[in-house]
């Protein structure tokens, strides 16, 4: 049924695609849209955040762009101001951009290892830090932060930064749902299982031995269901967890992995 964010703001980091397709954050803003909220789309690439405000448009829906690096904490802030300047309020926080390194300790650099963490984690630190003080003036807000099933469970390769930092979000995304839990704010994050997106093209390929079909083949092979996850899977998660029909989910740490999770090996 439509208008399940009927009214709301929703502020979506990442919210382009890395290359064609649906990626994640494409398909929640997108959603987010259509489901009636106005959307303000935010991406590092200004091409991508445009496409997906055209397919917003396309639909009749409302939407406004921003170009923003989230390794840059000033980026964040001004994302965050430009959408209070728009649209005047943020109902809705959607943390969605991470990159991806395959590697163990001895293979990452201290370097890389920082930029994943500031990617990864700190963005969505100070997307909340920067989002929150609006939600508490009128007293309600949903963040979604996507997290990974990585977090908690080994993907068959070592990608030792990357599971770190997803981990981390789980822990900050508990800490702020309880902490605000009494102001009317939830915060709430998603693990996505094996999924077939954009995303999955270049940093994973050399981990499945650099063929992307079998890649492919490989990873929906993994998958209890037979074929990978898509972004629509995450995006309808998102969607319910940042509608009133969760109001008293708080602090969730949602696998959305075609059960995967469940499997004992």
């Amino acid at each position: 049924m439509p208008g399940r964010v009927e009214g709301k703001v929703a502020l979506v980091f990442g919210a382009g695609s890395c290359g064609p397709g649906w990626s994640n954050g494409k398909a929640a803003a997108v959603l987010y849209a259509r489901e009636g909220a106005q959307v303000f789309a935010v991406d590092i690439n200004e091409e991508a955040a445009a496409e997906t405000r055209s397919l917003i448009e396309r639909d009749g829906g409302v939407a406004a762009t921003h170009v923003a690096d989230v390794a840059r904490p000033d980026d964040i802030a001004s994302a965050v101001d430009a959408c209070l300047a728009r649209f005047g309020a943020i109902d809705i926080l959607h943390n969605n951009v991470a990159m991806v390194e395959v590697g163990g300790p001895i293979e990452i650099t201290v370097d890389n290892w920082q930029r994943l963490f500031d990617v990864n984690v700190r963005s969505m630190y100070l997307a909340c830090k920067y989002a929150l003080p609006d939600m508490l003036r009128r007293g309600r807000g949903a963040i979604i932060n996507i997290s990974s099933l990585a977090a908690i469970r080994y993907a068959g390769f070592p990608q030792a930064s990357y599971a770190a930092s997803k981990g981390a979000i789980i822990s900050l995304t508990q800490n702020i749902a309880l902490q605000y839990a009494a102001q009317g704010i939830r915060a709430n994050c998603i693990l996505p299982g094996l999924m077939n997106t954009p995303t999955i093209v270049k940093p994973l390929q050399a981990a499945y031995g650099g063929n992307f079909d079998d890649m492919i083949q490989r990873r929906d092979a993994q998958s209890p269901t037979g074929r990978m996850g898509d972004a629509w899977d995450i995006a309808y998660a998102a969607v319910y967890l940042a509608s009133d029909e969760a109001k008293y989910v708080n602090g969730v740490a949602l696998p959305v992995d075609g059960g995967l999770s469940a499997k004992f090996a």
